[in-house]
This record gives structure tokens, C-alpha cells and sequence, in this order.
């Protein structure tokens, strides 16, 4: 955990201790939440594990669903924007999503969101489905993990870092990882590449293992309760993009998913979701898809006032890092986000 994490860490703290995660709910919490969530898997002690911010254990789900259960409202994505459509009085809601398609989502998530008997949405990236797009960041990951040096030429200039311990590894992913997402995205696919490439990483295998094919998101979309919604052919940052490459990845997405399930897909994931990765030519994209909402990573809870920016809705990350109750109460309080956001509720530019 680094020094942000750490920091985020004592807040959550804070707000507990003073009592602030129950008292600011007046002021701060919204009408709902929509909560972002990748795999779910039994945790695996490593010291090097730089996209561990992407996982939660079946156990801290459970106990989080418990929590939430107790206290609100757990509605599928089509109910949260019915409440935002015709507002009343009533509980605070919260909607579960998983991007992206991971096997575990079936294997570990899957029974203990049956055992609470709650509706859930699964953001599948279809290009992932097909084996043909690429889990960048955990090609970095693995490459990492096996090179005892990194050597880059990269446009910007030269990127050299040893990787011998874990500690090393750690410093050179962050480095590497945050240079390369500023950039186009063609220069970190490329460099992802090369560094797979010289460590054997497969890079098809790592689809192979993560993701789940599509005779069982077949399956999956009959299901009770379970909510396909797609997140792009190839899962680009589409802001990087033109916009002929970006429509073409939303709408395009839409239709493959139906195609293949023989379902209506109404509910859109940005990949990446940051306003680096998606603005308002995407949310206007979105829409011009027949999308029903499109979800982003922009922190936040949802107000009456999103029902004029459906396809800019917020959602809040189950961090990895903060696997606690007290960091989930301080989220479902609304405070930290009334506080990054001073106090504005609409992150929407």
C-alpha cells in the first residue's frame, strides 16, 4: 500500500472514530450508489502485487453484502435508474456491477451474491469473450514479475529500471505503468507487448485463464437476477481515441453482446472510466448507441439531478486495499466524496 492508499486508509479511520461516517449522511449521502467491482478470489499472500486494488476475497464480499443488506436497499441497474427517473421517499439503494468478465466472477462471486439473493450486473468486454483483446495491465504485471531489469525506448525518452526484489518491482510498475496511461494508447500496448515478449509472457494465455468464454456468459445471461451489460469490443480508453474508433467500440459492443446472448444490452461501462478515458464525446456516444445508462469510475453517489446525465453516472470502487467495514461505511456515507467533490454532486465535464 502506498502513501495515498495509507492516507485514504486514516481517514476512513477518522471518520469512524468521530462519528463522522453516520452524522454526515444528511449532507452528504446521495439517493444510491453504484459500486464497482473486478475479481473475486480467495486471497494469495505476495509481496509483489501491483494491480491488487482490482481484487476483493469472497469473505469481504459476503461481510460487505451483510452490512448492506441490514441498512439499504440492493436494486439491479434498471431499478437504480427507475429511482432516479420517478424520485421518492425511501432507502438509500445501492447496484452491484463487475467489469470486464472474469472467470472468478462466476466461481466466487456468483454463490455468495445467490447466498444473499441480490441482482448483479456483469460489464463483459467482448473482445475478451472472443480472445482477442489484451489484459495490458496484467501483461505488465507478469512481465514485471519475471524480467530482473526493464529497458524501454520509449517516444518520451528512456525508461530503465531494476526488478530484482519485490520492493524494486513495486516502484518500476508504478513508475511504468503511470508514464504509460498518460500517453496514446498505441505506445503502452507496444511496450506492454515488448516486455511480455522478452519475459514469455502469453498474452493470449492470460485471457485464457481470467476471462470467461462466451458458452458460459450464455448461461449466465438467463440467469436470475443477472444483468449483462457491455464494456466495449477491445476495452480501449476511448477518450484517446477518434471518434469514429470510440462509436465504433460502443456501439459495436451492443450489438455482438445481443448477437450472441439473444438479449437486449441497455447498460454501458467506460473501460477505465476516468475522465482521461471518457468525457462528455463519449457520454454523448453512449446514448447515441440506445443505451438505456453508462457508468464511469468518477467517484460519487447518484442524485435526483443524474437523471439528465444518465450516461455519466458515478460509481465507487470496493478497493482491494481497504477490504474493511469502516472503509465501507465511510463510502456508503457519501463524506468522502462531498469532501473530494466540495460539495458539488455532479462530476459530469
Amino acid at each position: 500500500m502506498n502513501g495515498r492508499h495509507k492516507a485514504i486508509a486514516a481517514a476512513f479511520k477518522l471518520m469512524a472514530a468521530t462519528g463522522a461516517d453516520r452524522w454526515s449522511r444528511g449532507f452528504a449521502q446521495g439517493a444510491g450508489i453504484i459500486l464497482t467491482l473486478h475479481h473475486v478470489r480467495p486471497q494469495v499472500a505476495r509481496s509483489f502485487a501491483p494491480n491488487a486494488l482490482l481484487e476483493i476475497t469472497p469473505e469481504f464480499l459476503d461481510e460487505a453484502l451483510s452490512l448492506i443488506r441490514g441498512e439499504y436497499d440492493i436494486v439491479s441497474l434498471d431499478e437504480a435508474v427507475l429511482r432516479l427517473q420517478q424520485p421518492k421517499r425511501g432507502r438509500f439503494f445501492v447496484a452491484l456491477t463487475f467489469d470486464d468478465g472474469y472467470r472468478d466472477n462466476v466461481e466466487h462471486a456468483w454463490p455468495v451474491l445467490a447466498k444473499h439473493g441480490v441482482p448483479w450486473t456483469l460489464f463483459v468486454t467482448s473482445g475478451f469473450a472472443d480472445r482477442t483483446a489484451r489484459l495490458w495491465w496484467l501483461e505488465l504485471e507478469e512481465a514485471i514479475r519475471a524480467l530482473p531489469r526493464l529497458d524501454l525506448a520509449l517516444p518520451d525518452g528512456p525508461f530503465t529500471a531494476r526488478t530484482e526484489t519485490d520492493a524494486e518491482k513495486n516502484r518500476a510498475f508504478d513508475r511504468l505503468y503511470w508514464r504509460l496511461r498518460k500517453g496514446p494508447e498505441a505506445i503502452l500496448l507496444s511496450a506492454t507487448s515488448e516486455l511480455a515478449a522478452r519475459a514469455g509472457v502469453d498474452s493470449a494465455a492470460l485471457v485464457e485463464r481470467e476471462c470467461l468464454p462466451w458458452e458460459t456468459l450464455r448461461a449466465l445471461s438467463g440467469a436470475p437476477g443477472v444483468t449483462i451489460g457491455a464494456h466495449t469490443l477491445t476495452h480501449p480508453m476511448l477518450a484517446k481515441h477518434d471518434a469514429e474508433t470510440a462509436r465504433r467500440e460502443i456501439a459495436e459492443s451492443k450489438a455482438r453482446l445481443e448477437a450472441e446472448l439473444a438479449l437486449p444490452i441497455r447498460h454501458f461501462a467506460y473501460p477505465v472510466g476516468d475522465p482521461g478515458s471518457a468525457g462528455p464525446r463519449e457520454f454523448a456516444l453512449a446514448r447515441e448507441a440506445g443505451f438505456v445508462s453508462a457508468v464511469t469510475t468518477r467517484p460519487g453517489h447518484l442524485v435526483p439531478a443524474h437523471i439528465g446525465h444518465l450516461h455519466a453516472l458515478p460509481r465507487v470502487s470496493l478497493n482491494g486495499l481497504h477490504q474493511n467495514v469502516t472503509a465501507l461505511r465511510a463510502l456508503l456515507s457519501g463524506l468522502p466524496f462531498w469532501l473530494r467533490n466540495r460539495g458539488r454532486s455532479l462530476d459530469v465535464g
